[in-house]
């Protein structure tokens, strides 16, 4: 029948041919990453020790192995001052052998303020924050002139020119930092409403000092002082008690990893950019981080309102000495109280409870500086 009938000609099919080769295109990707090596050669794992000199080929071999991981996001980066670093901080490049010699792009000089420390890997102690934004002249200055890496400059349009302007932007482009100029309320929007002064660095998280070297390096000094904070957590506060150690002639600040401010641009702000200037560590337990300064020859003070001895006639400021400030409310805890060598107070004239934790270090730091001067 006419209505029954197919055209066998027209019938469609779904079985595939003979699929066709790459012709040997492909042949790269099939190929394997080779052997993973040993933990001790791998600079970004944990047991990797890195203080034994390794052989030359050993060496080439683990650098291209961990810029090849670098490049792939599976290790931290490591580089030059001004480049996308993911950690900074203060110590010379003592953790990749950077010399401190000139160089085309803003190297590190000799003689001049001590460069940032990059720690590839898990050497360094980075904040868990991200990039943030330094913001205000000073701070943008003291960081550019102390080699903090830094990824971008945004500065504002239509703003004053000054000489740290210029400073800043002629810095920037020899060391080879994108500069981007947004208007004014574009900045605004960045920072938050923050006073920035038209200027703002995007630095990667900060690279803290280890704590052994910071208290070998300070008792190398003729008369150590260092500052410990028990508790600041106000970022404010950490960067003014930073401003006035490098004031009067401290040698660096430790701090807690939790529960406490860490270095952020609003610390570095407050700062006014001393905190390229003044090691700064973090230690897990404070209390155990005292306790090693004691045994390293410190007397530690922790400043107390009612402490039993009085900061004027403190006769230990001559010596290797260690002040304790305690935080924003409650001041010092107990055990950090209880290992304190003395607990000094400040005497007030009026009926003020207490001092700003910030104003009560930068008054112990002038009257300890003032006794050595005389001593």
């Amino acid at each position: 029948m006419a209505g029954n009938s197919f055209n066998a000609s027209k019938r469609s099919t779904s079985k595939k041919g003979a699929s066709m080769g790459s012709g040997g295109k492909n042949r790269a990707g099939l190929k394997g990453r080779g052997k993973t090596l040993p933990a001790d050669e791998r600079p970004w794992h944990k047991g990797y020790s890195g203080t034994e000199k390794l052989p030359e080929k050993t060496a080439r071999k683990q650098d291209k192995e961990r810029r090849a991981a670098a490049a792939e996001g599976r290790a931290p980066k490591v580089g030059m001052p001004g480049t996308k670093d993911t950690t900074w901080g203060r110590g010379g490049g003592r953790a990749t052998g950077i010399t401190r010699t000139q160089s085309s792009r803003g190297g590190v000089r000799g003689g001049g303020p001590r460069g940032p420390r990059i720690a590839p890997g898990r050497r360094s102690n980075p904040t868990k924050e991200g990039p943030e934004l330094l913001l205000g002249r000073n701070p943008v200055v003291e960081a550019l002139r102390a080699l903090v890496p830094a990824t971008a400059l945004y500065v504002a349009q239509g703003i004053d020119i000054d000489e740290r302007v210029t400073e800043i932007v002629r810095t920037s482009g020899d060391r080879g930092i994108p500069i981007l100029e947004i208007s004014r309320n574009e900045l605004d929007r960045m920072t938050g409403g923050v006073l920035h002064q038209g200027v703002g660095l995007q630095v990667p998280p900060f690279a803290y000092e280890d704590f052994e070297d910071l208290v070998n390096a300070a008792l190398e000094q003729t008369a150590p002082l260092l500052v410990a904070l028990d508790g600041i957590t106000d970022p404010r506060n950490l960067g003014a008690v930073i401003r006035s150690v490098a004031a009067f002639g401290g040698h660096g600040v430790f701090m807690t990893e939790r529960r406490a401010a860490g270095i952020t641009a609003t610390a570095w702000r407050t700062s006014a950019g001393a905190a390229a200037r003044v090691p700064v560590s973090q230690v897990v337990n404070l209390t155990r981080a005292i306790k090693s300064a004691q045994k390293a020859g410190f007397t530690v003070i922790g400043l107390d309102a009612d402490g039993e001895t009085d900061l004027y006639q403190l006769e230990a400021a001559v010596g290797p000495l260690l002040v304790v400030v305690g935080s924003e409310g409650r001041g010092l805890s107990r055990l950090v109280g209880e290992t304190c060598d003395l607990r000094v107070s400040i005497p007030m004239a009026s009926d003020v409870e207490s001092l700003n934790a910030s104003v009560a270090a930068a008054v112990t730091l002038a009257e300890v500086s003032r006794r050595r001067s005389q001593g």
